[in-house]
C-alpha cells in the first residue's frame, strides 16, 4: 500500500507530489488545496504549478529555493490546510452543447454501443456537475471527472486527423472538450459554441483545474448564430 503523499524529483527543477493513483474527488481536493495554498501568496523560487488528476507538479528555481526548503514549504502548507479539505475555491460554468447531428458525428455509434436512444445519452451526459481535474493535451483542453459509468465508451480505433474546436467527446471513463482544432480519438457526441482558448484574452483559458461545469443541451437552432467556429 503506497504511502501518500509521495514526493518525486523530476530533474533538477521539478518536484512531483503524488496524492494517489486513481480518479477520485477527495484525492483531487487534497492536491487542489495545496495548489491554492502555494499559489497565493506566491513563494519565491516556485515558478509554476501543474495540477492533474492525482498529483501536483511544482517547477522551481534551485538557485532561489533549495529542494530541502521546498519540502518544508510543502509540509507546512499541508499542515496549515489539513482541516479545510473541502474548502478549495471552485466555480460552476455552464457549457451549452449542440448534441448529435453534424455537431456530434459519433452519437449514433455511441448509441449503438450502449443500446440507448440519443435522448438517453444526452440526459445522462448533461445530468452531472463535472469537475475539471486538469488542463492539457492542447491549450485549454479540460479533462473532466464525474462521467456516468453507463456512458463509459472506448476511444475510436482510428483517430481523426482533425477534430473541430468545441467538440465534446467521450473516451473510456472520461469526457472532455476540444479547445482547438486538433487530431483526436474521442467519440464526438456534441459541440459547444463557447471558445475555451483565446490567446488574445487574459486569462486565455475559459476553464481551470478545480472548476465545476454543467453541460446545457441546446437545440440545433439555439445559438447557431453565436457559433464562433462557424
Amino acid at each position: 500500500m503506497p504511502d501518500y503523499p509521495r514526493f518525486r524529483l523530476c530533474g533538477d527543477t521539478g518536484l512531483l507530489i503524488e496524492f494517489g493513483d486513481n480518479i477520485d474527488p477527495h484525492t483531487h481536493q487534497r492536491l487542489m488545496r495545496l495548489y491554492h495554498a502555494l499559489k497565493t501568496p506566491a513563494i519565491q523560487g516556485i515558478l509554476d504549478l501543474v495540477p492533474s488528476y492525482a498529483s501536483l507538479l511544482v517547477h522551481f528555481d534551485p538557485w532561489q529555493i533549495s529542494y530541502e526548503r521546498l519540502l518544508l514549504c510543502m509540509d507546512d502548507c499541508m499542515k496549515e490546510n489539513r482541516e479545510t479539505v473541502d474548502s478549495a475555491p471552485s466555480r460552476i460554468v455552464e457549457i451549452p452543447v449542440h448534441y448529435g447531428g453534424s455537431s456530434g458525428p459519433d452519437m449514433e455509434e455511441v448509441c449503438r454501443y450502449h443500446r440507448m436512444h440519443p435522448e438517453e445519452v444526452i440526459a445522462l451526459h448533461s445530468a452531472p456537475v463535472y469537475t475539471v481535474y486538469m488542463i492539457g493535451f492542447t491549450p485549454g483542453f479540460p479533462y473532466l471527472g464525474g462521467l456516468d459509468e453507463r456512458l463509459f465508451t472506448p476511444r475510436k480505433q482510428t483517430p481523426r486527423k482533425i477534430v473541430p474546436a468545441g467538440s465534446v467527446g467521450l473516451a473510456d471513463k472520461q469526457t472532455g472538450i476540444y479547445s482547438i482544432d486538433s487530431p483526436g480519438g474521442w467519440q464526438l457526441i456534441g459541440r459547444t459554441p463557447l471558445r475555451l482558448f483565446d490567446p488574445d484574452t487574459e486569462p486565455p483559458f475559459l476553464l481551470e483545474p478545480g472548476d465545476r461545469i454543467r453541460f446545457i443541451p441546446l437545440s440545433t437552432e439555439d445559438g447557431a448564430a453565436d457559433d464562433p467556429y462557424s
